[in-house]
């Protein structure tokens, strides 16, 4: 899934989407580059990166007003010219330039050099790594399309970043309030929506001289029949479905609670795992593995001739999730950058496949265009398709 260390690809070119239509200036010419970021955020969230990551803006002003962008999977210099050459203002990459901290910045390093030259240019970089994996949309769901798995789901779902908000809300706006909560992301649970309880009840309150009571008189004790309301949200949702509640809610200073909740959320996590539409073999199976996606060969464990049905699946390195996958009775798991031991231990439990760090993420250009030409209908893109890595 993430990538641990900066790539070692010297002037090798990689895969970029270009955005080539003079059109665009028009298009884009009252979106700043940090619009264009806040869309990219709501389809996956900075919140949902993994700790040792480096996700979102690197660098640049994100109140410059964008031109054109290059999307690829890793910035390197060839990269990085092609943008400037081309009148690009903001980069859009799968892997974090700065991944490690930075002491100095001297253009001694292959990283220190491309920030030197794109601040130079006015070149903004933009990260969207592990945030775009662990999402269900994200790079495994690709992934997973490209083998025609059906009946897909996170194979490791991430916990504690649920939340529980309580609320009391006078009998008369709970319909009201409630369905703003709804319309702002809360209520969301597997494959159910508007979901909330709710208990009948009465609270108490006496307002100040400095209070403007929506009920009830000042200093002096009120009782109102109101429901108690509780709703399940992401992390990501807070702000929304805190501002939705104190919008929407009748009172001067309504009451509620937010518990953070240690439920695992199916909608974020690593890997996913599926099934095939029909069982094949192990060996039929690593065919077409390696027609599907591509592959100029596949680094596998002995394969027996044994029957294939469900797969697990981790685009980038994914070796931490071999035990998951074990574990949910997996017959195979697919990613890249498995280590020698790793082969040795699984023989007998389960197929592995290391397909290549490039080649397990490479729909991930795919989906990052797909998804800013649903907001901009008129991004436009050319594609260039090269492997940083060689065969012989």
């Amino acid at each position: 899934m993430a990538l641990y260390s900066m790539l070692k690809i010297g002037c090798a070119k990689i895969p970029f989407f270009f955005v080539t239509l003079d059109v665009l200036k028009k298009i884009f010419m009252n979106n700043s580059i940090s619009q264009i970021i806040k869309y990219l955020e709501e389809v996956a969230p900075v919140c949902y990166q993994e700790s040792y990551d480096n996700s979102g803006l690197l660098v640049g002003n994100p109140d410059t007003v964008f031109r054109k962008g290059l999307i690829c999977l890793d910035v390197t210099l060839d990269v990085l010219h092609e943008a400037i050459d081309t009148d690009c203002n903001l980069i859009i990459s799968h892997h974090p330039l700065i991944f490690n901290p930075l002491k100095k910045i001297t253009g001694n390093s292959h990283c220190e050099e491309i920030i030197i030259q794109a601040i130079k240019n006015d070149m903004a970089i933009y990260a969207a790594h592990t945030n775009l994996d662990n999402m269900f949309s994200g790079v495994n769901q690709r992934f997973a399309e490209q083998l025609h798995l059906t009946n897909i789901r996170i194979l490791s779902p991430s916990f504690n970043n649920l939340y529980k908000l309580i609320t009391y809300i006078p009998d008369q706006y709970v319909d009201g309030v409630r369905n703003s909560l709804f319309e702002a992301g809360a209520g969301h649970i597997g494959n159910y929506d508007s979901c909330s309880y709710n208990v009948n009840g009465y609270g108490t309150f006496k307002a100040n001289e400095h209070a403007h009571p929506f009920v009830g008189n000042k200093n002096e004790i009120h009782t109102e029949r109101e429901v108690r309301t509780e709703v399940i949200f992401p992390l990501h949702l807070r702000k929304q479905v805190v501002h939705a509640l104190i919008t929407n809610h009748p009172y001067e200073e309504p009451a509620f609670d937010i518990i953070p909740l240690s439920n695992t959320n199916t909608h974020v996590g690593a890997g996913m795992i599926g099934e095939l539409e029909r069982e094949m073999s192990d060996v039929k199976f690593l065919q077409f593995l390696k027609k599907q996606m591509q592959l100029p060969c596949i680094k596998h464990n002995k394969a027996n001739d044994k029957p294939v049905r469900t797969v697990a699946l981790c685009g980038g390195s994914g070796s931490f999730l071999i035990q998951e996958a074990i574990r949910q009775k997996a017959d195979v798991f697919i990613s890249a950058e498995f280590k020698h031991n790793h082969f040795i231990e699984s023989k007998g439990r389960i197929l592995l496949a290391d397909i290549g760090h490039y080649e397990s993420e490479i729909q991930t250009k795919q989906l990052l265009y797909g998804v800013l030409i649903k907001k901009f209908s008129n991004f436009a893109a050319s594609i260039r398709e090269q492997n940083p890595v060689s065969y012989l």
